[in-house]
């Protein structure tokens, strides 16, 4: 996951609206079953799809009132934590 990126897509949310993401992510997820896609474009898309899921629960929590250094913070702690255990 890249801070910037789901920064950016939460901004995006907030500007926009969040079916928009959550439409691409069901869109990316439907072509990862594609057989064909190599490993390395599987993983581009899994990550992609991962920095959506995090922009969807960062704008959540703004939405909340957490301000959004914070709700970045709070998220990347999470990751952290998770991938630690």
């Amino acid at each position: 996951m890249k801070l910037p990126v789901i920064k950016h897509l939460t901004s995006f949310i907030t500007t926009n609206d969040e079916d928009f993401v959550i439409e691409t992510i069901e869109t990316l997820e439907a072509i990862t079953e594609i057989q064909s896609l190599k490993d390395v474009e599987l993983d581009v898309i899994g990550e992609l799809i991962s920095n959506m899921y995090g922009a969807l629960e960062v704008h959540k929590m703004i939405q909340e009132g957490i301000p959004q250094k914070e709700a970045l913070n709070n998220f990347m702690q999470r990751v952290l934590r998770a991938i630690d255990s």
